[in-house]
């Protein structure tokens, strides 16, 4: 017996233990039965479907696209891979979000779809969901880490991956070359062998940043995306704190040609005072000689 008409059928023995007075509510007990019997023949169906089978199926596949998605994100966490991982599997939810907000059943226009899945209720869990995914996927900005199509990862994307693996590389191989040799905590061989590797890393991803921030090939001007941000992350907490290396930074040499030359201005300012007063008191001093000595010969002059 389907679950509605056995609901009906228990009209009658609900309003009877439900009702006042017991044996005394028998006639309230035939009138439930008789509205029992008038629902039913009202023509009421046994399991009320909600939705038409062609939008249960879009409703199918957008939580198995979000199943789906859902896993890759959890997977992926750490360290973070969502973008390079997951964006088939986003780009897809959102294809069949999309499938859902332009279906309209085929029955009858009364029958839509994406008013059915998406707006029937106050919860709105199909909505909620979309909005999630939406916002966790701008929030790690993988559009700066795809193609204007996201259709796979930038060319510039690639290319700093790559180097992080070798980077990730050269550190492994260099650490069992010198475990027999060296005590854990002297890393010279890996800041030695592996600083050409790291530099150009290091280079390349200020070079993303700048792009990124003038709006490089994804079209977006913001942060870089997770992704590369976490492995840029890991690489340098790597070859810094653990390993103890450094690279010269590019700007150290403007810096303290700039430093130097503030610190010297006062002296040169004070040496060119001092030397410019005493070309004046020459100048001065100058004339009255000239002056007197023209006295001089005058005098002898006038007594010779």
């Amino acid at each position: 017996m389907a679950p509605l008409r056995c609901l009906v059928l228990l009209l009658p023995a609900l309003a009877l233990a439900l009702g006042p007075g017991g044996p005394r509510r028998l006639p309230a007990l035939g009138e439930a039965e008789e509205l029992a019997e008038e629902l039913w023949g009202a023509g009421l169906p046994g399991d009320l479907p909600e939705l038409e089978p062609e939008c249960r199926q879009l409703l199918a596949d957008f939580a198995e696209g979000s199943a789906a998605l859902t896993g890759c994100l959890g997977r992926s966490a750490r360290p973070v891979r969502l973008c390079q991982a997951c964006h088939r599997h986003y780009r897809h939810l959102l294809a069949q979000y999309g499938n859902i907000v332009r279906a309209v059943g085929n029955s009858s226009e009364s029958h839509n779809c994406a008013k059915s899945i998406l707006t029937s209720d106050r919860l709105q869990i199909v909505v909620t969901l979309s909005d999630f995914f939406n916002e966790t996927w701008e929030a790690a900005n993988c559009p700066n880490c795809l193609k204007n199509n996201s259709e796979g990862l930038s060319n510039s994307t690639v290319e700093f991956l790559d180097l992080f693996n070798k980077s990730l590389t050269c550190f492994e191989h260099n650490l069992q070359g010198q475990t027999v040799h060296l005590s854990p905590n002297n890393y010279t061989e890996v800041c030695k062998n592996c600083n050409e590797t790291y530099k150009m890393l290091n280079d390349l991803y200020n070079n993303l940043q700048r792009m990124n921030r003038q709006g490089g090939e994804s079209g977006h001007s913001a942060h870089l995306c997770i992704d590369v941000e976490d492995a840029m992350n890991i690489t340098r907490k790597l070859w810094s704190r653990t390993f103890n290396c450094s690279v010269p930074c590019s700007d150290t040499v403007p810096v303290i040609a700039v430093s130097s030359f503030i610190l010297f201005l006062p002296i040169v300012f004070y040496l060119s005072s001092f030397l410019h007063s005493k070309q004046k008191k020459r100048i001065l001093i100058l004339p009255k000689r000239i002056q007197s000595n023209a006295s001089l010969v005058n005098i002898q002059e006038k007594y010779s």
